[in-house]
């Protein structure tokens, strides 16, 4: 089957980019409804368990990967290059028991330590949202298998379908599932008086109770899209990976297999540690805010009451789930933030085989090129984003978040993403700065980064936190501060491996003169359209004009170059019309 000749399918680095920036924008825009759904519904505590599921998660699932994604990406990558296919099959049949055995130990560690978590970040309700999460973390493994293996041959339709099951099955039984369950509770309530046997006083306090169960079953969908995701990869594998019979006839032997499982172990290793730790960003996040905020409420609650006045409600207050609640709004400014890292952990997975081929050819000229391709599209889309969002913070939540139902959770999350819009800028870069490192044969480097970042993070967070004047946005403080640093030094380490030397002006000063007349062009024109038209419009006409006003700045600053639109479909078409309008040299 495997054999089958089918016709191998790569695509270059801004192809294969745009393949999966594509569907992660799908994804991303299917999970920002959801979110949105869901924060309308439940509000801020809610949207904090929700988060609260997601940062103990997030850890478990690169501890039960640990790289290997990467590794096969990188070794399939390097075998495809070197013609070696009989390699390309041993990785993959290696690969297989790796995940398994990963998926159901961190399965397990969830659903034990997901008891001890809640009460670590004083939520014990959040526990229904761990264990309907869980299961994703094993097919999540399983699906890891075959996203690597692809995206080595750099082919990432699959990976991009996938993703894009899940996020249907998260966004449609999700939510269903979320809004029956709250139903039924309600239904319940008026007529007996108790919800999931819980007496409960009044239709608040029932809608307390049903609220941790509600966001369990809206995390089901989740997990149920993990599984279908699986199963479309598992038979997409089946029907032909491309490598044809005559290729496999040709290769060479394959290695020993200890000496492939060796140099997975080698390269999964550094990987995934730097992984990890980056992934604990979000635990780090959740643990600090939820136990320093906890703190100021039992030490100082005035102090926190005069930042927010009345934003933070009664009820929430007199049930002391303070902490949850702003955790919640913190998470709501997080969804826009998640948007842009998504599209940049698409340019660092697409960029990886890319670079590698490159590397492993010793082809210089290539390498520069494509490294500077790389970090162009990167800026190009980061810096704008992240000045967009701290511009038009208050807007643009307004704008996806409508209702009065979360409109404090709104108000605070604004004051949030207007430092969270900096914060982006270093988070999404340092993802694509990290993967050219693991291109290049550095994977130790992307791993002392994020150890050394994270110590800092943690530093920062628990100090600022502590603040009450601070609070939540020492979250955010500390994010630019581990990723300015990672950003900044991976960039250094890249160039003094290669040897390379990039166009610092093109990618880095050109975009951030364009992003800033675009933040200028946002500003003024919601205040314009403001005065005539209703606020949601109004930013959607303000986010147009900025996007227009951006464009036409690359191409006054010449910030976009020739071989960037070669490498995209139609490239050739594109090149000459632009050219023909001394639009581009």
């Amino acid at each position: 089957m495997s054999g089958k000749k089918t016709g191998r399918k790569s695509q270059s680095f801004l192809k294969g980019a745009m393949v999966l920036g594509s569907s992660m924008i799908i994804v991303k825009l299917m999970g920002m409804i959801y979110k949105i759904l869901l924060s309308n519904q439940y509000g801020g505590v809610g949207t904090g368990l929700f988060n609260s599921a997601y940062a103990l998660y997030n850890p478990l699932f690169m501890l039960s990967t640990a790289g290997f994604p990467i590794a096969i990406s990188r070794m399939v990558s390097e075998s495809i290059t070197k013609k070696r296919y009989r390699d390309v099959k041993q990785i993959h049949r290696i690969s297989v028991p790796i995940f398994v055995m990963a998926g159901c130990l961190c399965f397990l560690a969830m659903i034990l330590g997901g008891f001890l978590y809640v009460k670590l970040i004083h939520a014990d309700n959040a526990i229904f949202a761990v264990l309907c999460l869980s299961p994703t973390i094993f097919f999540g493994c399983l699906m890891s298998i075959y996203r690597g293996y692809f995206e080595g041959m750099r082919n990432m339709v699959p990976t991009a379908v996938s993703e894009i099951i899940e996020a249907i099955c998260k966004l449609f039984l999700g939510f269903t599932a979320s809004y029956l369950v709250t139903k039924w509770g309600m239904s319940k309530y008026e007529a007996t008086g108790y919800v999931f046997g819980t007496k409960c006083a009044n239709a608040v306090e029932a809608q307390s109770v049903i609220v941790p169960i509600a966001i369990g079953a809206a995390i089901t969908g989740i997990s149920i899209g993990s599984v279908l995701g699986f199963v479309f990869l598992f038979i997409r594998y089946k029907r032909g990976d491309g490598i044809t019979i005559e290729e496999l006839r040709k290769s060479p032997p394959p290695r020993a297999p200890g000496a492939t499982l060796r140099t997975m172990i080698r390269t999964a290793i550094p990987v995934g540690l730097g992984a990890i730790i980056m992934s604990i960003a979000d635990m780090v996040d959740s643990t600090i805010v939820n136990i320093r905020i906890n703190h100021i409420m039992q030490d100082n609650p005035q102090a926190l009451l005069n930042v927010y006045g009345s934003l933070i409600p009664d009820n929430v207050l007199e049930s002391g789930a303070t902490h949850t609640y702003l955790y919640g709004c913190y998470g709501i400014a997080l969804t826009l933030m998640m948007l842009i890292t998504a599209v940049t952990q698409v340019f660092g997975t697409s960029a990886l085989p890319s670079v590698t081929a490159a590397w492993t050819s010793g082809n210089k000229e290539q390498l520069k090129k494509s490294m500077e391709t790389v970090m162009r599209v990167t800026t190009l889309v980061t810096i704008p984003s992240g000045i967009g969002m701290s511009v038009l913070a208050e807007p643009l939540l307004s704008l996806i978040y409508h209702g009065s139902s979360v409109s404090n959770e709104v108000e605070i999350g604004s004051r949030v993403l207007v430092v969270m819009g900096i914060s982006v800028i270093f988070i999404a870069t340092s993802t694509p700065m990290c993967s050219m490192l693991q291109a290049v044969g550095r994977m130790d480097v992307p791993l002392k980064l994020f150890a050394a970042g994270m110590v800092m993070k943690i530093v920062v967070n628990y100090i600022l936190v502590g603040i009450p004047e601070v609070n939540i946005q020492g979250a955010n403080i500390g994010s630019i501060v581990c990723y300015g640093f990672v950003t900044v030094v991976a960039l250094y380490v890249l160039c003094r491996e290669t040897r390379i030397v990039p166009d610092f002006v093109s990618i880095f000063v050109k975009p951030l003169m364009a992003s800033l007349v675009c933040g200028v062009a946002a500003y003024f024109s919601e205040i314009f359209f403001d005065y005539f038209f209703k606020q949601r419009i109004a930013t959607i006409l303000a986010v147009l004009t900025a996007i227009i006003v951006y464009i036409i700045a690359l191409f006054l600053f010449r910030a976009i170059k020739r071989e960037d639109i070669l490498q995209m479909p139609k490239g050739n078409k594109i090149v000459k019309i632009l050219e023909k309008r001394k639009l581009i040299r």
